[in-house]
């Protein structure tokens, strides 16, 4: 059972670097987002394996969903909503 904890903590470790290095390498803003989207999401994965249930709904709301929504509701704003 606890190597598939290890297993799932390195994948989900793996995968926040991958989406964090997408979200700067990214040329469109809107896939940079997403991608910092997608970062939060695999954090609010990692705060549950690390049994921290608290932190891990709270990373969901904000990192994963709210930020995100925020950052894509400024760039329609700014540029009128196209994506350049």
């Amino acid at each position: 059972m606890s190597e598939i904890i290890v297993v799932l903590n390195v994948l989900i470790i793996l995968g926040m670097v991958v989406s964090a290095i997408m979200a700067v390498q990214f040329e469109k803003l809107l896939s940079s987002v997403i991608a910092l989207g997608v970062t939060g999401i695999f954090a609010a994965a990692e705060f549950l394996l690390l049994h921290a249930p608290d932190v891990a709904i709270s990373e969901a709301a904000v990192g994963a969903a709210l930020s995100p929504l925020i950052f894509i509701v400024t760039l329609k704003k700014i540029r009128g909503g196209d994506d350049k």
